[in-house]
């Protein structure tokens, strides 16, 4: 095993899939503090979503829910206050990163995006090989979800600048560990280079309902 984990040695396939997770208002009002950089992370991954919508990339978006009093289990009821109130605005996607029709929304209780969702047999019903993942905590729900995918089939690549953390020590650790042993970790600039290359093989876009 090398000493430095960023090594580049899994491949970005030819047919991605974006998926932006859970990037709610709860995680970006104004005083709730439960993100470091919450802002620069919620702009580049606006940034990757428009690559990705430009190059015809499947985008996927997920969003917590619970039941009142967080009797489903839920992960983040009990550790976030900022999402026990999900019914309301706090709970809706935030308008940089807002769905566009045709576009999946996958409601999940857990951290990782894959737990409990359709989201495996959606990507490989597009045929997907690597997914691309933006959106916040690499603590949390980024990380769970990119060690989901790998146990999946799928290589995922985690946009550096486009996930959040509660410390920026917690942001670096995580990525690391990320990238020594589930997947890969590359600059936003990496990533919207590789979306725009015309080699890039493009599925068609999965007509399906908003959960």
């Amino acid at each position: 095993m090398t000493d430095d984990p960023y090594d580049g040695v899994l491949p970005f396939g030819e047919r991605p899939a974006l998926i932006l997770v859970d990037l709610m208002a709860a995680y970006f009002e104004p005083g709730g503090g439960l993100y470091v950089g919450s802002r620069d992370c919620l702009r580049s991954a606006a940034r990757v979503l428009a690559a990705a919508r430009r190059a015809g990339v499947p985008v996927l978006h997920t969003r917590v829910a619970h039941t009142p009093g967080g009797l489903d289990g839920g992960l983040f009821y009990r550790k976030a206050t900022p999402l026990r109130d999900l019914h309301g605005p706090a709970g809706r996607l935030m308008p940089e990163v807002a769905p566009d029709e045709g576009e999946v929304v996958i409601v999940k209780q857990y951290a990782s995006a894959f737990f409990g969702t359709t989201l495996a047999s959606t990507l490989t019903a597009l045929r997907v090989d690597t997914l691309v993942i933006a959106g916040v905590s690499t603590s949390g729900c980024v990380r769970a979800s990119a060690v989901d995918a790998v146990q999946h089939g799928f290589v995922p690549i985690v946009v550096r600048q486009a996930v959040g953390d509660r410390t920026a020590a917690s942001h670096e650790a995580s990525l690391y560990d990320i990238q020594a042993k589930y997947g890969e970790v590359w600059e936003e600039q990496a990533v919207l280079d590789r979306l725009d290359r015309p080699s890039l093989d493009r599925p068609e876009p999965l007509d399906r309902p908003r959960s």
